[in-house]
């Protein structure tokens, strides 16, 4: 069994107090770590409570003291029952507003001992991390299926860019090796190939998990099986932090769409310039939740530091919006499906879908970058470029006149195969364009104001609030810097446009 290190983010300097020993005993390589000091008085949270966090001293080169086995980890039963007495503390404002100040410029590590259970070290980084945990359930066991969606719904290119790692965070070593063995046969070449990496973090790195405050009126097992959960995430994050440049977060239930990853490169190339903390393509749970990798020692911090206030998805909604992301980046189709039955909480019976999952591959537009204007009376932050975002917002305008223009400026001019234009929505059938047209042009000219083509060629009309045309560069005899839409009748009714989707070839 191989053991190695991994940095963990560093606790700010105000967290003190509260004993966890980092390794208990020598592993194989002979990497032995002293008990460092975390944690501290609790706190109240952005629900009302904050939670201990995990901060440790340097690891030691001299062997661990011998413990008897009937020792907790460490853990003297009097710093449990401190923890336990310190847990209503309260945060002042002051102090609370400076805890997200150190965490948003966070830079510390320590040092954390993961075993390889199976893996081939990565020779490269990777474009996209995919990153699981996955426990012991009672009823049912999907990990396998998981993996097996994931590569088979991967071409070839696709499995180049991509590194799977499964965290088995069960304390139960017999269900480990089960559990390893199955991988290992099943998954072979993949290992061999660098794209699946299998580990553990060792029991005594946890906090306590025993005796925790009952937010919301959970049960105790409930409240002990959610915190032990944020800490699996919190440490599989953290080992992820440097593998690739992208991380999705999935459970170890989860059906793939096809092509998924070539699906995330062209969301992530569309929002290209924006400000971004998190991606969804899955509105469920805590799937398909996309990150930059250099964020990952952060959330890594942030689920340590509040493991036992409330699950893992809330706590990322608070992440999100502590980073300044203020509304959630949803791409639909759903890229990732539940497909479990069983909840690894008791077996519970779990039949969430998400209706919004497509599995078979579905034509993604390209979007090449540009420009976007409009002369119209925008509705709010309903601005023009959310119309050209392939995520899941909208333009939204004030009731559009005769003459008024929506116009796309590309970056540079653009073979284009297919455009696709929807107005309205659902929810407002009518705010459509009830009159208008659609033209392209080719050379953009400079004015005063914005950049535009100075001649344009009519493609059509808009139809039901819809524009759609096919082979497009078979019947432009050039190719498109501009394209523009154009109101032509003053209607009474908002405009909303849903989406703008260009194909090139």
């Amino acid at each position: 069994m191989q053991c190695f290190r991994r940095k963990l983010p560093l606790a700010p300097n105000w967290f003190q107090g509260l004993e966890l020993a980092l390794c208990g005993k020598a592993f194989t390589g002979g990497l032995h770590c002293a008990a460092g000091r975390v944690g501290g008085p609790h706190h109240r949270s952005v629900e009302g409570y904050l939670g201990k966090t995990l901060a440790a001293l340097p690891c030691s080169d001299k062997p661990p003291l011998s413990v008897p086995a009937t020792q907790s980890k460490f853990r003297p039963e009097g710093d449990k029952q401190l923890m336990r007495e310190t847990s209503t503390h309260q945060l002042n404002s002051e102090r609370y507003v400076h805890t997200f100040k150190d965490l948003s410029n966070f830079s510390g590590s320590i040092n954390v001992t993961y075993r390889y259970l199976a893996a081939t070290p990565l020779q490269r980084k990777r474009y996209l991390t995919i990153g699981l945990s996955s426990v012991k359930r009672k009823k049912g066991n999907y990990l396998l299926e998981t993996i097996k969606s994931i590569f088979e719904q991967s071409s070839y290119e696709e499995l180049k860019e991509i590194s799977v790692v499964v965290h088995l965070a069960d304390f139960n070593s017999s269900w480990r090796d089960v559990m390893v063995q199955d991988i290992t046969q099943k998954f072979a070449h993949h290992i061999i190939a660098g794209r699946l990496m299998v580990i553990h973090a060792p029991e005594e790195y946890y906090p306590i998990l025993d005796g925790l405050k009952r937010n919301y009126n959970d049960p105790e097992d409930r409240v002990k099986f959610r915190s032990k959960q944020n800490v699996d995430y919190a440490f599989l994050l953290n080992f992820c932090a440097n593998t690739s440049y992208y991380y999705v977060m999935l459970e170890d239930d989860v059906r793939c769409s096809k092509n998924f990853l070539t699906a995330i490169k062209k969301v992530i190339a569309s929002l290209e310039g924006t400000y971004w903390v998190t991606l969804e393509f899955s509105k469920l749970g805590y799937i398909g939740k996309l990150y930059h990798s250099h964020d990952l020692p952060r959330l890594a911090h942030f689920l340590l530091m509040f493991y036992q206030e409330m699950p893992c998805d809330w706590l990322l909604t608070h992440f999100r919006g502590l980073l300044a992301q203020k509304n959630v980046i949803r791409f639909k189709p759903s890229l990732f499906q539940h497909m479990g039955y069983y909840s690894s909480y008791k077996g519970t019976e779990n039949k969430l879908k998400d209706d919004d999952f497509e599995e078979e591959s579905f034509d993604i537009p390209d979007n090449p970058p540009a420009s976007l204007y409009t002369n119209m009376n925008v509705f709010e932050n309903y601005e023009a470029s959310k119309a050209y975002s392939i995520v899941d917002e909208y333009f939204w305008g004030k009731p559009p006149s005769t003459g008024d223009i929506f116009l796309i400026v590309f970056e540079n001019p653009t073979i284009i195969k297919k455009i696709k234009v929807n107005t309205g929505t659902e929810d407002r059938q009518n705010d459509i364009l009830h009159h208008g047209v659609l033209d392209v042009g080719e050379k953009v000219m400079l004015t005063k104001q914005i950049k535009q083509c100075d001649s344009y060629l009519r493609l059509g009309e808009f139809k039901n609030g819809n524009f759609e045309m096919s082979e497009v560069n078979q019947k432009i005899p050039f190719d498109i810097h501009c394209m523009r839409i154009c109101v032509t009748k003053t209607q009474k009714e908002w405009l909303i446009i849903r989406s703008i989707s260009i194909w090139t070839s």
